[in-house]
């Protein structure tokens, strides 16, 4: 089979990793008879610098033609002086929905080889944890309605947050569906004791888990959400909330499992192509110097191969590739202890490949 794939390898350590992520790509490839063509185009920073515009049309319009999407990171302190409209996180915004993204998804996975990275106690992470947290990508605060007013000579700040029944219901609906190959329970998370919002949501995922009567559904409030993080994560199995509560509790999330360099996304439409990146940023200190952790972006490839293309046994191999690696001892600066070798970005890509 072949697959079209546009890589938008960004700023940063975007480039450092993507190439890992392409090379392990190229390796499964071979190993089980597919051929992944990459075209590469620009976003972010890249992007601005190349042709002034953050988001070019001709980087969406490659990436609608495509079977999937392939991002590494955008952003960085050159580009704090461009205007809100084209700061390079614009081109994320934009991407999400040009190509009708509307659900993030973020898998924590506990690795034991890493439980030492963990910066919670042993008796609390227990056997580990395996969360995947659904946040809605298109509504809510980041897409409302924007402006300042001036009231009594102060300016004012409002940003409009809003959720329609139909975006709540089919972010329900991927993370029900979710649940169904999991463990078959389902924490939506919101605020319905202060928020409107928050009360249709409760009351929308409400009425699509009848859908579901083989899946646990339990609502709980998105501080107390934060708090049960790092408490007890083992409770959790899918976690659905907004854009806003999710883009917090998502990187929370990530952080306890020792190193936010290990952790993959997708972001999902209805029938466009998914896009799969890391969910670190740029790291501009540490680019270039072959420091950064490519793990991230290799899952997020793994998760390309399952949602994307329907190749699961692909997918699972990438995984199993990336835990033997761990399980061997190989780490990068992000995740070794003092005095552990430390491998460089190209070399863990290179031991993953070498494990495929």
């Amino acid at each position: 089979m072949e697959y079209k794939i546009a890589v938008i390898k960004g700023d940063g350590i975007g480039p450092e990793i993507v190439t890992e992520a392409m090379k392990v790509l190229d390796k499964t490839g071979e190993k089980f008879g597919h051929t992944f063509i990459f075209t590469e185009v620009l976003a972010g920073g890249a992007a601005i610098d190349a042709t002034g515009n953050c988001l070019p049309d001709k980087t969406v319009a490659i990436c609608k033609a495509s079977d999937s999407v392939l991002l590494g990171a955008v952003g960085g302190p050159k580009y704090d002086t461009q205007p809100p409209a084209n700061r390079p996180e614009k081109a994320l915004l934009g991407l999400r929905e040009q190509l009708g993204l509307f659900a993030n998804i973020r898998p924590a996975k506990m690795y034991k080889a890493l439980a030492d990275a963990c910066p919670i106690k042993e008796s609390i992470i227990g056997s580990g944890f395996d969360i995947t947290v659904v946040r809605e990508l298109t509504g809510d605060v980041y897409f409302g309605k924007k402006m300042r007013t001036e009231e009594n000579g102060m300016v004012v700040g409002h940003d409009d947050m809003n959720y329609s029944v139909p975006e709540v219901v089919r972010i329900a609906r991927r993370a029900f569906e979710m649940a169904m190959v999991r463990s078959k329970k389902v924490t939506s998370v919101d605020k319905a004791n202060v928020l409107e919002t928050s009360r249709v949501w409760r009351e929308t995922v409400t009425k699509v888990a009848a859908e579901y009567p083989d899946v646990q559904l339990e609502h709980m409030y998105v501080d107390n959400a934060a708090m049960q993080l790092v408490r007890n994560p083992g409770q959790f199995d899918v976690m659905v909330t907004g854009n806003l509560f999710g883009d917090i509790l998502s990187d929370e999330a990530s952080m306890i499992t020792g190193s936010i360099g290990m952790l993959p996304s997708a972001s999902l439409g209805e029938a466009n192509p998914g896009m799969y990146e890391p969910i670190h940023g740029s790291a501009p200190d540490i680019a270039g110097k072959s420091l950064a952790n490519p793990i991230a972006t290799i899952l997020s490839c793994a998760m390309m191969l399952k949602y994307s293309f329907g190749l699961e046994t692909e997918s699972a191999a990438i995984e199993a590739a990336v835990e033997a690696a761990l399980n061997s001892g190989a780490r990068t600066a992000d995740i070794a202890k003092a005095g552990e070798h430390v491998l460089s970005t190209s070399e863990m890509g290179s031991l993953i490949c070498k494990q495929l």
